[in-house]
């Protein structure tokens, strides 16, 4: 079984009239304000999945600043999960600033949603201010016992729209937070999987925490799945395209020549997501 745990979709209205989108939405614009940033709608992902191959795929939105908006696009992530139950998993997604965060979070998990995500603050790293509105929503995920994916990326190297001013220590400070929760760091959480090799302290603080493969193919060249298996176990790494930036295939491509080993590829590429969302795997 193949799962990607990492996907965007949107309701048509969005699809079709980004632009009427951007003016109280900055990061809404930053990333999709070129028309060759794509937007995909749950029949899209659908004929994506059919055509690479992909069982089940976790779906959720953007976290909109504006209330009517995220709640708008997780009523439509609703839908999808509903139109096709057997194929999507849903996130609630949504700006953990805003008053209505915690009440939107819980009525998405009490209405079928699998979990919170993608998180993601753009124009700021996890400071203290940051970490304290994210609590409600940790304590409802934990309550649930329901995965939390929260945006990271690299602290070095080039810039591209989306990529946030964020420090390896304010990750590992969010971890140490919420030490209970089951968090999964996007992107492969910024390259912090590295200091697992520290002796001390980290591999019992990021006892809870994984690692998804987003994006890797801009970002990584693909030993890295070999050397983050061997840093935190293949168990620890869960296979997410960031669909429709890119094609799961790419994915695919870059794993067959690595050296890992066939339970360490369907750790990879389901075990791990399954395990965490509690889905049954028949092979």
């Amino acid at each position: 079984m193949i799962i990607d745990f990492h996907t965007h979709i949107f309701p048509k209205d969005i699809r079709n009239n980004r632009q009427l989108y951007f003016e109280k939405e900055p990061e809404f614009k930053l990333l999709y304000d070129s028309p060759q940033s794509k937007l995909a709608g749950a029949d899209d992902i659908i004929s994506a999945m059919d055509r690479n191959g992909v069982d089940i795929s976790v779906v959720f939105g953007f976290p909109w600043h504006q209330s009517k908006i995220f709640k708008q696009n997780n009523d439509y992530i609703l839908e999808a999960v509903a139109r096709y139950p057997e194929r999507l998993i849903g996130f609630c997604c949504l700006d953990p600033f805003h008053a209505d965060a915690a009440s939107e979070a819980a009525r998405c998990l009490s209405d079928g949603l699998s979990g919170i995500g993608e998180l993601a603050f753009y124009q700021s790293g996890f400071d203290a201010v940051t970490l304290a509105h994210l609590a409600p929503l940790m304590a409802l995920s934990g309550e649930k016992n329901t995965p939390v994916l929260i945006h990271t990326n690299e602290p070095v190297g080039h810039m591209y729209p989306g990529k946030a001013p964020v420090r390896l220590s304010q990750i590992y400070d969010l971890v140490k937070k919420f030490p209970e929760n089951r968090i999964v760091l996007a992107h492969w959480g910024g390259g912090i999987f590295f200091y697992h090799l520290m002796r001390k302290e980290v591999k019992d603080a990021f006892a809870n925490v994984y690692y998804d493969t987003a994006a890797s193919p801009f970002l990584y060249d693909p030993q890295i799945y070999e050397i983050a298996a061997r840093i935190v176990g293949a168990d620890k790494i869960l296979f997410g395209s960031d669909y429709p930036l890119l094609q799961p295939a790419r994915y695919f491509n870059a794993l067959a020549p690595l050296n890992l080993t066939p339970a360490d590829r369907q750790q990879i590429c389901g075990g791990n997501a399954a395990g965490l969302l509690g889905i049954g795997i028949s092979e």
